[in-house]
């Protein structure tokens, strides 16, 4: 799972649990390990939701400024299909689930 440059240390320090995409399927699953860094984000969920379900509040969660700044990067393709994934964040020492980097 990838994040702009901008957010990556808000993801890593656990201060952004979530990200808005726009995809065509899902591109993670429930209990993938990404590298980020020297440690990893887990996916806790995924869940289809639509553009309506994009608020200034998601959009601030996942570390932008506004819905508009949002849509500009969570776009990945032609995709149409918007997801939420909540994740958490996990360090280079972090073994809570024993999962190999899927990333």
């Amino acid at each position: 799972m990838t994040f702009t440059k901008r957010l990556r240390e808000r993801v890593m320090s656990g201060e952004i649990t979530c990200s808005v995409r726009i995809w065509r399927r899902p591109h993670v699953k429930v209990g993938g390990r990404y590298a980020l860094g020297p440690g990893a984000v887990q996916v806790t969920s995924i869940r289809e939701i639509t553009l309506a379900h994009v608020t200034g509040e998601l959009a601030r969660r996942s570390g932008f400024e506004g819905v508009v700044d949002l849509l500009k990067v969570a776009k990945h393709g032609a995709g149409e299909r918007v997801y939420l994934v909540e994740f958490e964040s996990q360090g280079p020492d972090d073994t809570l689930t024993g999962l190999p980097n899927q990333g």
